[in-house]
C-alpha cells in the first residue's frame, strides 16, 4: 500500500449564521449596483472592500486529505479433487498454481489470496457430492469487499459441480477465469448405478440397474462386456448396450454385509480405468427362520425355550412334546394320545433341510425318532444346519441322543455322571473372548452376580470351544462348526432359574437368544471377525478372534497401494487398529488367516461419472463476468493486464485483473484560504487607498 495526500475540497466556515451571510450580501450588492448606476467615484474599491468583507465573514477553507490506496486482492482457487489426479493433470495444475502465484505476486499493489479444494473426508463415508470449487471461493471472499476484488483464477478440469446459475453470480466481485488443466478430446467409459437395494433377503434374487456410457468417441460401439463380482467371486457377465439400462439379478448368499462389484471391459485409450467399475454394499437379511423344537418331556425350563423363540418376529417356531412314550400301555385310544399325528417322516426326511436350527431339549431315545432320521440329522449338520442339544439327566444314561448317529457331530461326550448342586456358571476365558457370551458378561455390573443352577451333566469336551463351566470347570456350554454347520451343547436343564429371577437370576433370555442365532450364523456372533469402518478420513480396523495373539492387518486400496497396521488388544477379544484413507472403493483386509472387504465411498460418485476436462459446465461463469477460459496443456498460462472496471477483463491471450484504486482515509488538513490577519491588512488597505482617492 501506498500513501498520498489530495486536495479533495473547498469549504467555508462562516462566522455569521448562513441567513445572515446571505442577506449581507444581498445588500453589499445593491450598494454596488447603485454606485454603478450612478457612475460614482471609487465604485470598483467599494466593490473590492465590500467583496472582502463578505469573503472574510463567510471564512473559506481549504481541505486536505490523506488517502492510503488498497491493494485489490486475486484469488486462486486450486481444484486437488480426485478427478484431477487423473492422469498428468496433478502435475499440470501444480506448476500452473506456483508460476501464476510467482506472477501475480510480483504485480504491484496486488494481494494474492489461495484456496486448495480437495474431497471431503465425508466423501470417503458414502456422502460424496462432487466438486464444491465455488463454495470454497465463496468463503475465502467473506470477509473481502467486492469492490476490492482483481478476479478469481480457477485452476481446474471444469468438472465443478457448485457453478452458480447466471442469475446468482454477482458481477461486481470481477471476472471469473479458468485454466483448464486436462486436453479438450478426452474420450473415457463411465460405468453408472442406476438403481442398487440397500438390503436384501438371503436366497431371494435382487435387481440392480447400471448404464455404460461412452464419451468423446467419433465412432460409437454399441456394446461392452460387464462382469460381477460377489464378496470377491466372479459370478455372472453380461453384454451392455452402451447407453441404455441394463438390469442384472443377483442371489444373496449370507446374512450381513455382501459386497458386490460390477465391472466393466475397458475402452482403448480411454481417460482412466477408476470409473469402470463399481461397488455396491448390500445388508443381508435372513427371511422369518424356521426353527423346530422337539422337547422329550414336559419340564419347568420348556416355556422359556418356547418364550424365547416366539418373542422373536424373525422366527416361525414348530414346537412338539412328547408327552407321553410309545412303550407306555395303558388302554388310552390312539385317537387320544395327540391332538395332531406328530409328521416325522415329513420334518425329519422331506422338509428337514427347510428348517435353519433344531432344536432338542432334555430329549431321551424312546423309540419315537429311528435311528435312520437321526442320522439325517446329523447329515444335515455336516452339510450346512444348525443343532442345539439342552441335555437332561437322561443324556447320562443308555438312553442319551449320544448313543445314536448324532455323536458324530456332537462335542460333548457324557461320562455317565450327574452333578446335582448347587454352582454359579462361570465364563471360561475362551468365553469372554467368545460374542455369545463375553458381551453377555461385559453387560452385567462389577458388583452384580448370577443366581446358581443346580443341576449339570459331566461331559467330556471332545472338540469345540467350551464357552461357560460349572462345577470343578467341567464343560457347560460347548459350541463346535462340524463340516459346513454348527452344534451347540448346553449340558444343564436349570437355565430356566435365572428366568425365573432365583438368586438375583441371570441372562437367560439373552444367553439362549445369543446361542441360537450363532448357530443361525449371525454375522455379529462370528468369533473370528475381520472388519472395519470409515470413522473420518481414517478406516477404523476392528478383528476378533480366540486367539490372543496380536495380528497385523494389511489393506490393500483399489489403487493397488499397501498399507500394515499392527492392531492393539482391547476388552471382549476385540483387537482394533486404524490406516488413513487415500481415496474411495473397495478395500481388501488381510490379517493373514481370513480376508474381508470394506466399501469406503458413495455409490455413484459425481466426481468420477464425468471425469473429462470440459468447458460446458463453466463456460457461463466465465463468460457472465467477462472471465476467460485457457487451457494449460495446449496454450500455457496467459498474460495479465490491470484493467479498469468497466473495461474488457479477457482476450484469447490475455487475462484481466482489475484496477479498483480502492483507498481509505487516513487524515485531513483544514486551512483558512485568507487567514484573520492578512483579511485585516488587506481591508485596511483598501480603506487607505479608498480615503486617499475620495480626499483628492
Amino acid at each position: 500500500m501506498k500513501e498520498e495526500s489530495f486536495v479533495s475540497a473547498l469549504d467555508f466556515n462562516p462566522y455569521l449564521p448562513l441567513g445572515w451571510l446571505i442577506a449581507l450580501a444581498l445588500i453589499s450588492a445593491v450598494v454596488v449596483l447603485v454606485a454603478f448606476w450612478r457612475r460614482g467615484r471609487g465604485a470598483f474599491l467599494r466593490t473590492a472592500l465590500l467583496s472582502l468583507l463578505i469573503l472574510m465573514l463567510a471564512n473559506p477553507v481549504l481541505l486536505t486529505e490523506k488517502r492510503r490506496f488498497l491493494d485489490d486482492v486475486a484469488l486462486i482457487v486450486l481444484d486437488e479433487t480426485n478427478s484431477q489426479k487423473i492422469g498428468v493433470r496433478s502435475e499440470i495444475s501444480s506448476s500452473a498454481f506456483e508460476d501464476l502465484k510467482s506472477r501475480l505476486e510480483a504485480t504491484p499493489n496486488l494481494q494474492v489470496e489461495t484456496v486448495t479444494v480437495m474431497n471431503e473426508a465425508s466423501s470417503l463415508q458414502g456422502e460424496e457430492d462432487g466438486t464444491h470449487a465455488f463454495s470454497s471461493r465463496e468463503e475465502a471472499l467473506k470477509n473481502i469487499p467486492p469492490e476490492r476484488i482483481a478476479a478469481t483464477i480457477f485452476i481446474t478440469d471444469g468438472q465443478i459441480h457448485d457453478v452458480p446459475a447466471d442469475e446468482n453470480i454477482r458481477k461486481n466481485e470481477g471476472p471469473v477465469h479458468f485454466l483448464l488443466s486436462g486436453s479438450p478430446n478426452e474420450k473415457d467409459r463411465v460405468l453408472r448405478i442406476v438403481k442398487a437395494p440397500a438390503f436384501g433377503i438371503v436366497d431371494q434374487p435382487l435387481q440392480f440397474t447400471l448404464k455404460v456410457e461412452d464419451f468423446g468417441l467419433d465412432e460409437p460401439i454399441e456394446a461392452a462386456r460387464v462382469s460381477i463380482k460377489l464378496d470377491g467371486d466372479p459370478i455372472a457377465s453380461e453384454l451392455a448396450t452402451i447407453g441404455a439400462e441394463l438390469s442384472i439379478d443377483l442371489t444373496l448368499t449370507h446374512a450381513g454385509a455382501n459386497f458386490v462389484e460390477i465391472t466393466v471391459d475397458p475402452l482403448d485409450g480411454e481417460l482412466t480405468e477408476k470409473n469402470n467399475s463399481a461397488y455396491i454394499t448390500v445388508n443381508g437379511i435372513r427371511d422369518r427362520l424356521q426353527v423346530l423344537l422337539v422337547s422329550g418331556e414336559p419340564h419347568m425350563g420348556e416355556r422359556g425355550w418356547r418364550n424365547i423363540l416366539k418373542s422373536d418376529p424373525s422366527v416361525d417356531l414348530v414346537h412338539f412334546t412328547i408327552l407321553r412314550p410309545p412303550e407306555k400301555q395303558d388302554g388310552t385310544p390312539i385317537t387320544e394320545l395327540s391332538l395332531i399325528p406328530f409328521p416325522i417322516r415329513d420334518l425329519f426326511e422331506k422338509k428337514l433341510n427347510d428348517f435353519d436350527l433344531i432344536i432338542f431339549d432334555r430329549y431321551r431315545r424312546r423309540g419315537v425318532l429311528p435311528s435312520s432320521y437321526l442320522q439325517n440329522i446329523s447329515r444335515y449338520v455336516t452339510e450346512g444346519g444348525a443343532l442345539l442339544e439342552a441335555a437332561g439327566p437322561a443324556f447320562a444314561t443308555p438312553l442319551s441322543l449320544y448313543q445314536t448317529p448324532l455323536s458324530e457331530v456332537l462335542p460333548g461326550r457324557p461320562t455317565g455322571y450327574v452333578f446335582n448342586e448347587g454352582y454359579v456358571p462361570t465364563v471360561s476365558d475362551v468365553g469372554k473372548r467368545h460374542p455369545v457370551t463375553g458381551l453377555l458378561k461385559a453387560k452385567a455390573t462389577a458388583d452384580e452376580s448370577w443366581g446358581r443352577w443346580f443341576r449339570m451333566i459331566e461331559a467330556e469336551a471332545l472338540g469345540g470351544n467350551t464357552l461357560m463351566t460349572g462345577p470343578s470347570q467341567q464343560p457347560l456350554l460347548i459350541l463346535e462348526r462340524s463340516g459346513e454347520g454348527r452344534v451347540a451343547q448346553l449340558l444343564s436343564d436349570h437355565a430356566w432359574l435365572w428366568g425365573r429371577g432365583y438368586e438375583g437370576g441371570g441372562p437367560q433370555s439373552e444367553l439362549l437368544r445369543r446361542i441360537s442365532h450363532w448357530l443361525m450364523k449371525e454375522p455379529e456372533l462370528e468369533e473370528e471377525q475381520l472388519k472395519a469402518v470409515v470413522s473420518g478420513d481414517m478406516l477404523r480396523i476392528q478383528r476378533r478372534s480366540l486367539e490372543t495373539a496380536t495380528a497385523r492387518v494389511t489393506v490393500t486400496d483399489p489403487d493397488g497401494n499397501i498399507t500394515q497396521t499392527d492392531l492393539v488388544e482391547g476388552e471382549n477379544g476385540v483387537q482394533t487398529g486404524s490406516v488413513p484413507l487415500q481415496t474411495s472403493g473397495l478395500h481388501v483386509l488381510d490379517d493373514g488367516s481370513r480376508k474381508s472387504l470394506v466399501a469406503v465411498g458413495a455409490l455413484n460418485p459425481k466426481e468420477l461419472h464425468e471425469i473429462r476436462a470440459s468447458a460446458e459446465k463453466i463456460a457461463s461463469a466465465a463468460k457472465s463476468t467477462d472471465g476467460g477460459i485457457r487451457w494449460l496443456e495446449t496454450d500455457g498460462l496467459p498474460d495479465f493486464r490491470r484493467t479498469k472496471p468497466d473495461n474488457r477483463q479477457s482476450a484469447d491471450y490475455w487475462f484481466g485483473l482489475r484496477a479498483n484504486e480502492n483507498y481509505e482515509v487516513t487524515g485531513y488538513n483544514r486551512q483558512a484560504m485568507l487567514p484573520p490577519l492578512v483579511a485585516l491588512l488587506l481591508a485596511l488597505a483598501f480603506l487607505c487607498v479608498g480615503w486617499w482617492r475620495e480626499g483628492r
